[in-house]
């Protein structure tokens, strides 16, 4: 098997009759989620934990073993002891929050380039699994796909030689800033080249992954970077590399076209479930917690609790700024009105660790 050589962008043979039932219902799934998020003050922070499980799924895709909770508890309590792979793994996680974060504010006053994606690679490798993979450099080297321990011999896939990869990228970033007849198309295409060109030695799938939320918002599709498809493609995983692989194999883009739009519809259908259940919950909770409480801090415990699902005392205080005293005595209220249920009790120097379990069931 010899270094692929990609398709030059734009790609001749797509055939758009076959894709424009599919094309209007991705884009009327993608407009109705986005009027959602519009309608949301603040979907930064109520969409926060959502935000985490994307990052968890991605992350499982490439054999992280890290979970939502685990993520959560880490989040509220990082001095806790854990063993090395599992802290690994959760790092991962934390990374690819973090370098997700990065590109949104970057796009504020950016194109979506070449220089971003480095970037953002560098984050999302750093101190991690694949830091010894040259972080934030497009690779001088072959690299090649295949199980794990098999020599390039033995390779499903081996990607464009180091010579091809400057210019394939060229090429790509190129067609990224054109306008093309359907913005959701190219997005299926702009996904599916970088993940052909590899372009480098780890991290590729979790950047391809990350591209489509950002994708969308630079092109003004999503008023807000947080669509994500790592639930549906972790679901149909098999699918996935099967489309993909027909791609370099058969240069059958319109069999990968077919299958990304469907992803969109029917991801965009579970994520506007999700978030008008958030969106739900919130009014329900925000409404309560002065009651229960009746305390001045009722907002700031809402905003913090939807923020963070999971919460220690001290985490809580972070959170929401609340003073040590008024922040206890709110977390015992919740505690015994059962919006929050105990994950681990308080006992001497250990600190309790708390869920609010209704907001956690939605997101998991």
């Amino acid at each position: 098997m010899k270094p692929y050589v990609p398709d030059k962008l734009p790609i001749e043979q797509i055939k758009w009759e076959l894709h424009v039932p599919a094309i209007g219902k991705a884009h009327d799934a993608i407009g109705r989620y986005d009027g959602m998020l519009q309608s949301i003050v603040n979907p930064n922070l109520l969409l926060s934990p959502l935000t985490t499980q994307e990052a968890v799924l991605s992350s499982k895709i490439e054999e992280s073993q890290a979970t939502l909770e685990e993520v959560l508890e880490y989040d509220a309590d990082p001095t806790e002891r854990l063993e090395v792979n599992k802290y690994n793994d959760i790092m991962e996680v934390i990374n690819y929050r973090k370098a997700s974060s990065h590109a949104t504010d970057r796009l504020k006053t950016l194109p979506l380039s070449l220089n971003l994606i480095r970037e953002v690679h560098a984050i999302l490798l750093d101190s991690v699994r694949g830091r010894n993979k040259n972080p934030g450099e497009f690779r001088r080297s072959q690299n090649y796909i295949g199980a794990p321990g098999v020599s390039m011999e033995y390779a499903t896939y081996i990607p464009p030689s180091p010579e091809n990869v400057l210019p394939s990228l060229y090429n790509w970033e190129n067609y990224l800033n054109s306008d093309e007849k359907d913005v959701l198309v190219q997005l299926a295409i702009v996904k599916a080249q970088f993940e052909i060109i590899h372009p480098f030695l780890d991290g590729n799938g979790r950047i391809g992954r990350l591209l489509i939320p950002l994708f969308l918002f630079y092109k003004g599709a999503l008023s807000s970077p947080v669509f994500y498809l790592s639930s549906y493609l972790e679901s149909n995983r098999d699918m996935y590399y099967e489309r993909l692989k027909a791609v370099s194999e058969k240069r059958d883009w319109n069999g990968w076209i077919a299958f990304f739009l469907q992803a969109i519809i029917e991801q965009a259908s579970i994520n506007i479930s999700k978030t008008k259940k958030i969106q739900d919950l919130y009014e329900k909770t925000k409404a309560l917690i002065p009651q229960i409480t009746n305390s001045q801090f009722a907002i700031r415990t809402t905003d913090a609790l939807f923020s963070a699902p999971i919460i220690t005392s001290s985490s809580f205080v972070n959170k929401s700024g609340i003073p040590k005293a008024s922040a206890i005595r709110i977390i015992s209220l919740l505690r015994k009105s059962g919006i929050l249920i105990d994950l681990r009790k308080p006992k001497g120097r250990r600190a309790g660790r708390f869920l609010f379990k209704e907001l956690f069931e939605i997101v998991k």
